[in-house]
């Protein structure tokens, strides 16, 4: 008997798994990445939620989709700014620049404005994970100029 005498087994219609997961505010879709990247962003929006004690704003992913509710988005944004700018360790900067970046991106596209000058006043202030030899800090104007030139390559990145 040869393999083409056996009998033919059944076709299983394997269901597509959805390659994308969409952040949206209202009806308007914020964001449309790949599933992996999602998942990475995610992961994060958990860490830095923990680290900063607030939540996001960023809803359950439900049928591959999920809200984000603006006002808290917004204080979250903030946070996520202020926390950024008052941290001098160059390690701790590098990790969470890619995140801020994505979440400047989201809060722009959503109409928020966040709020540069009190970031940049945060960093004024009581430094947070300060590393020895310490990182030089860039002024406001420079920090604030870089992380918007960051933030405005990575959203030519980020589908909608």
């Amino acid at each position: 008997m040869s393999c083409h005498d056996l009998p033919a087994r059944p076709v299983r219609q394997q269901e597509e798994a959805p390659v994308s997961q969409y952040y949206e505010m209202g009806d308007q879709t914020l964001w449309n990445p790949s599933n992996g990247a999602s998942r990475l962003f995610l992961r994060q929006v958990d860490l830095h939620q923990d680290e900063l004690g607030q939540p996001s704003g960023i809803g359950p992913m439900e049928a591959d989709a999920c809200q984000i509710d603006p006002v808290v988005f917004e204080a979250f944004a903030d946070a996520l700014l202020a926390r950024h700018r008052r941290t001098s360790h160059a390690v701790m900067t590098a990790l969470s620049e890619g995140f801020v970046a994505t979440v400047l991106v989201l809060a722009e596209r959503a109409g928020i404005e966040v709020r540069w000058q009190a970031a940049d006043a945060a960093g004024n202030g009581g430094r947070e994970d300060v590393q020895v030899p310490a990182a030089p800090r860039p002024t406001g104007e420079a920090w604030m100029a870089a992380l918007r030139q960051r933030s405005r390559e990575l959203a030519r990145f980020m589908a909608t």
